[in-house]
């Protein structure tokens, strides 16, 4: 290491830029060298999510060192738009400096808002006017569609209700649900293979909207369905053991009374 890059007891911004740029030159490592904004975008990914389960685990420590590493992902994309005459950095900050102070008009500026609410208005408000989005429709087109499928359709839904094409509460959403349900099952049980793929994706759709009315995030609540299936999982299989019956070949009524048994013990 030269002596440009001594080690310190504590580094900075300008140290992380640094870093990244030894690594991509000549004399800098081969991988880093080798990497591309796609071959990389994986990581990018990854990293976030290592970010959001320090926040779900409410340990601090983690999302120190997760957030570094989120951080270096923002600092290489940049660093290799720089070097093809990209952006930089320094414009990645600059852009979310000069958002900030647009879109809060009541901090920066002169305008005034009562609650939350209002400030989400002119939030959005002014994101469309920026995008130049003249519809709502685009707006909805505007929502990543590399985004999981359940966080997309809340986005989606919640943008469209906003130009208000939404029922007027839960009951209405609930019943449209119930609906979806019955078409499914008209497609299973005409064996229609594409009309599944399809129903199913309604039914789907109509359960993050009645989510969205219930104000529950459906990420959130199919991950904490996930865990308790494990959870019970875990107590099924550790009863099965306890009374040597094997689950590959146990009946479904067997396996049904283990499941109910985990359960209450739960």
């Amino acid at each position: 290491m030269s002596d440009s890059f001594a080690l310190k007891d504590r580094y900075q911004m300008e140290d992380l830029l640094a870093i990244m740029t030894k690594l991509r030159s000549e004399e800098g490592c081969p991988w880093d060298r080798e990497q591309t904004h796609e071959s990389i975008r994986n990581n990018l990914i990854e990293e976030t999510y290592e970010v959001v389960e320090a926040i779900d685990n409410k340990d601090p420590v983690s999302m120190e060192e997760e957030l570094g590493d989120l951080l270096m992902q923002v600092v290489f994309h940049a660093k290799m738009e720089e070097e093809v005459g990209g952006f930089t950095f320094d414009d990645v900050v600059n852009g979310v400096c000069q958002k900030l102070i647009v879109r809060h008009p009541h901090i920066f500026g002169d305008v005034v808002v009562h609650n939350s609410d209002e400030v989400l208005d002119n939030w959005d408000e002014i994101k469309r006017q920026q995008k130049g989005q003249s519809t709502y429709t685009e707006t909805l087109k505007s929502v990543p569609k590399v985004f999981p499928a359940l966080m997309r359709s809340a986005k989606v839904q919640k943008r469209a209700a906003k130009s208000g094409f939404d029922y007027p509460d839960v009951q209405w959403a609930f019943q449209d649900l119930l609906s979806e349900v019955e078409e499914l099952k008209e497609a299973i049980a005409q064996n229609n293979a594409d009309g599944c793929f399809e129903e199913l994706g309604d039914l789907l759709f109509s359960a993050v909207n009645v989510a969205r009315f219930l104000h529950v995030d459906p990420e959130d609540s199919l991950n904490v369905s996930c865990n308790k299936f494990i959870d019970r999982f875990e107590a099924v299989e550790r009863l099965a053991i306890e009374r040597n019956v094997d689950m590959k070949h146990s009946s479904i009524d067997n396996l049904n009374c283990l499941w109910n048994e985990a359960k209450k013990q739960q």
